[in-house]
């Protein structure tokens, strides 16, 4: 059964211009045919999942485009600057996907304005997964503008659709502050290659997140507080859930991509078997069980929309952490022998811990709690550094599918014991 979000009435669709009559009455009916419906409103549609294999293909191209940049790690700044580049890729991915899903949440996605804004945002991914490799050089234009025609199509599209609605408002907020960071995509996309793009691009993404975190403020408008979003909370769970999965997969072209290309030796082929096995124990940990019941304590929260927020940056952290693992993987197997350069050993060992913070900041959001197991991975992650420096690289790999087993046998004994915990979300 959907949860109750999916039917709540929309005080938000209420007409400001009662004088229109009748017309005023057919406004409200095309108004409401935008609102998410019963039966399987709360499932991902296909053009949605359309639009997350097309989101691997973008997550694999930042990722590969990562593993050469670290290939020959060089100084410490190269170092940093190829980091917070591809930081910033993601980060733009993740806006897109991200808005995405929390559109056709509010919506319903099988409406024909809501697919139109998919297929563009869909369109623009696929343009900006091509465009990656030369991001911040010869291809920036074409990254940054793709970016920005989703990004302004968008609120532009839905500001139209909604017009005589109070729900108008936060689209003008979101259409307004998009033109404006566009400006600043474009034009760091017109300077030359170097960080000069890579600081303007950082600046607009905080501009975006920042505005969206406290509601889309626009001086002579003001914000939008988020608890008066109303939006399909098991839908956008449904949507966080498909999103971890679709960077596991990403994580699991690349590995599987740097195997064949390897040799096939027994070093490769254990360091293939370790970053397969860390991939599956990511993904047991996730869904024991936070990631599981995530649609309940959506359901069971006070203020869905500042929850799903919350769990969307958890989500963040997240990705980072699955990608940042999935390069030190592929590192691995293409060099599983030799001295171990510390950038490769910061991946393999701090992408499983990023991915530990983030799961367990979602356990607290869920349960108000947090595994002492999650812990003890987070300790011994970060004690391993200096221990694996005098090691080969395939010994972090392995190392770190056992610290993350040891994990998943310690929920497995833990639910043994116990009956499944139900979500007691705290927002």
């Amino acid at each position: 059964m959907p949860g109750p979000l999916a039917h709540r009435p929309v005080a938000g669709l209420r007409i400001l211009d009662r004088s229109a009559g009748r017309g005023a009455s057919v406004r409200t009916r095309e108004l409401q045919d935008l609102l998410p419906k019963g039966g399987e409103a709360h499932r991902a549609t296909f053009l949605e999942l359309f639009f997350d294999l097309v989101l691997v293909f973008a997550l694999n191209r930042a990722t590969t485009q990562a593993v050469g940049d670290f290939t020959d790690p060089g100084r410490l700044g190269v170092i940093l600057s190829d980091a917070g580049k591809t930081l910033i890729l993601l980060l733009a991915l993740w806006a897109i996907w991200h808005v995405t899903a929390w559109t056709t949440s509010r919506y319903d996605p099988r409406h024909e304005a809501i697919q139109l804004v998919v297929i563009m945002r869909l369109l623009a991914t696929m343009v900006m997964g091509a465009a990656i490799p030369g991001a911040f050089s010869d291809r920036g234009l074409t990254f940054a503008a793709a970016y920005v025609i989703a990004q302004v199509s968008h609120p532009l599209i839905l500001a139209i659709m909604l017009r005589g609605s109070e729900r108008q408002g936060l689209k003008l907020r979101m259409l307004i502050t998009f033109s404006v960071t566009g400006i600043f995509w474009i034009a760091g996309a017109l300077l030359p290659a170097g960080w000069d793009r890579g600081v303007l691009w950082a600046l607009a993404l905080a501009i975006e997140f920042g505005a969206a975190r406290y509601g889309w403020p626009v001086p002579g408008l003001g914000r939008s507080p988020t608890w008066k979003w109303d939006l399909s909370g098991e839908h956008l769970a449904d949507r966080y859930q498909s999103f971890f999965l679709i960077a596991l997969g990403e994580s699991v072209l690349t590995t599987g991509i740097a195997y064949s290309d390897s040799s096939h030796s027994a070093g490769h082929t254990t360091a293939f078997a370790a970053a397969l096995a860390t991939t599956v124990l990511i993904w047991r940990i996730y869904f024991y069980r936070a990631g599981q019941i995530l649609p309940e304590a959506v359901r069971k929260s006070k203020q869905p929309a500042r929850f799903g927020r919350s769990t969307a940056d958890s989500h963040m952290i997240m990705l980072a952490g699955i990608v940042a693992t999935s390069i030190g993987s592929e590192l691995t197997i293409d060099h599983p022998y030799g001295e171990v350069p510390p950038p490769w050993l910061a991946l393999v060992l701090g992408g499983p811990a990023l991915f530990m913070v983030g799961r367990s900041r979602l356990e607290y959001e869920v349960f108000c709690r947090v595994s002492p197991s999650r812990i003890a991975v987070l300790v011994a992650l970060v004690a391993l550094f200096p221990l694996l420096m005098l090691a080969r690289p395939l010994a972090g790999l392995v190392a770190t599918a056992l610290v993350l087993a040891a994990a998943a046998v310690a929920d497995w004994r833990r639910a043994r014991r116990a009956p499944p915990e139900p979500a007691k979300p705290g927002k």
